[in-house]
């Protein structure tokens, strides 16, 4: 007999189904899965046979072939195990046929019957109910997960035993509440507060313009000047994901399996800051298994770089599709894959190898050649993507201990929360959402500037032998800065406080 239950396979960060064919036919006891599946699935049949049989049904002693359609799609992961059972079981008429249609199943399946968690639900949960189908079976350890996605009913499955039982109508269905989130994170204890930060106040209105249109940062200074803590402190500034962007982080994580179980709705924009020796695969994604990288997981966050000119050139310069497009395409024999990657890149560095090029207390012993060539391990095209460049220079002893408390993160956040709202009208139904996803055409709309700005940008463009795109990043900076503003008009101190943020020194000379 013949059985279809559907499931669903992920390809990059969407889902597409899949038709799990069972046919129990006549010949010698044998279990075979084709449609390229690979080695976790070709092992789901000790998996599946031991679950059956351990879950009170008879596992058919016939020749089983179990197809996975399309053919041409390679099948990844244990998701499978579920969807192959209820075909058994189906194709061996233990369970109705009427509760399989417009269902789709998902899970893992452990030897006595449980059902184990599964990375990449929500995707595939948003993919049903995106294809028309009305119910889904997950692992209860995922159905708030599944939840998330509204409009389709989420069966929470412990067991099989207990899936047979429901099918068979035995037992009633266990489903989750539809819609579920989680109560807000809010900035936990961990962020560190603005306030926590001593002196260094043009480096936090860089940080603060920064923050407000996701504009890429460079920060450079002395060791101890405080460029780690500041970068850490960014987060508590930023406003909490919006519901759309939220649930689209959230989808990252599942897929690479990082999602919180306690709490499934990325509600905190990400931070994260890889090591310096982190390779080619870890921070653009790929591997033998495609996952998303570091500058995929810090979508709609923070993608912090300490300590710059350590990464590996060639690394470095992967990173210029996603700072100039905010996606990146991985290219693999299996196919092609495209993760978002709009993260806003904060990045710190010394000035020279030993630090102190330039430090009011502590000489540079660098040669100039070293120094040189420190600044040209960060290339021109992607000092040429960095909206904003700030020194940190040494913080003073006077400001070390100033008793008069700082500025605290919540203030901040108030500013850039409102400059963000404004943006948001302004891109409302353009797929735009910050000041940094500008292209040309939306650049030539909202940044017109008046005679004094022109002629100003003018000069800096000779001057600072700016590029097109760099010109383009000044005119999105000086945007930012007037939102922050809350005026509607560009004016010069805008754009002359835009100008001030692109790089100098040997920096400039790198850029160049």
């Amino acid at each position: 007999m013949l059985a279809k239950v559907l499931t669903c396979a992920l390809v990059g960060l969407d889902g597409v189904l899949v038709e799990v064919e069972t046919d129990i036919g006549p010949g010698l006891p044998a279990f075979n899965v084709v449609g390229l599946p690979d080695t976790a699935i070709q092992e789901a049949r000790e998996r599946v046979r031991a679950a059956i049989r351990n879950s009170g049904c008879e596992f058919p002693l016939r020749r089983i072939t179990v197809n996975l359609a399309p053919a041409v799609l390679r099948k990844e992961g244990p998701a499978y195990d579920l969807p192959i059972a209820v075909g058994v079981l189906r194709a061996s008429e233990q369970i109705p046929e009427e509760p399989l249609a417009n269902a789709l199943f998902l899970g893992e399946l452990s030897l006595d019957g449980a059902l184990r968690h599964s990375t990449g639900i929500l995707p595939m949960v948003v993919t049903a109910r995106q294809r028309g189908l009305r119910r889904v079976y997950v692992p209860s350890a995922d159905a708030n997960e599944a939840a998330l996605v509204g409009g389709i009913e989420v069966v929470a499955v412990p067991s099989l035993a207990r899936l047979v039982d429901v099918l068979r109508g035995d037992a009633p269905a266990e489903t989750a509440v539809r819609g579920w989130v989680p109560p807000p994170s809010g900035h936990g204890a961990e962020v560190v507060d603005f306030a926590d930060v001593r002196g260094q106040r043009h480096v936090k209105r860089a940080i603060e313009v920064a923050a407000a249109g996701a504009h890429n940062v460079l920060m450079a200074g002395p060791p101890g000047a405080g460029k780690t803590l500041i970068a850490r402190a960014l987060p508590g500034i930023l406003p909490p994901l919006e519901a759309d962007e939220a649930l689209e982080v959230s989808k990252i994580y599942s897929v690479a399996g990082l999602l919180p179980r306690d709490q499934p709705l990325i509600t905190r924009r990400p931070f994260r800051a890889p090591h310096h020796t982190t390779s080619h695969a870890g921070l653009v994604g790929g591997g033998r298994l495609v996952r998303p990288g570091e500058v995929t997981l810090a979508h709609r966050g923070v993608l912090f770089l300490d300590e710059l000119p350590e990464f590996a050139p060639s690394i470095l310069e992967t990173l210029r599709q996603p700072l100039e497009d905010g996606t990146i395409t991985i290219s693999r024999a299996s196919g092609t894959m495209e993760y978002p990657a709009k993260a806003m890149v904060v990045a710190a560095m010394n000035p020279c190898p030993c630090g102190f090029l330039g430090d009011a207390l502590k000489p540079c012993v660098c040669p100039e050649a070293a120094i040189t060539r420190y600044a040209r391990r960060i290339s021109g095209p992607i000092l040429d993507r960095i909206d904003v460049y700030v020194d940190v220079p040494r913080v003073e002893y006077d400001k070390l201990v100033e008793e008069r408390p700082a500025e605290r993160s919540a203030c901040v956040r108030e500013r850039v929360s409102a400059a963000r709202a404004r943006q948001a009208a302004r891109f409302a139904g353009t797929g735009l959402l910050t000041n940094a996803e500008m292209g040309p055409a939306e650049v030539g709309v909202h940044c017109r500037l008046d005679q004094a700005g022109r002629e100003l940008l003018r000069q800096a463009t000779a001057q600072l032998n700016l590029s097109a795109r760099g010109y383009h990043r000044v005119l999105k900076l000086a945007r930012t800065i007037a939102d922050l503003a809350a005026c509607e008009a560009i004016d010069v101190a805008h754009v002359a406080e835009a100008l001030q943020y692109r790089p100098r020194g040997h920096l400039a000379g790198a850029e160049n």
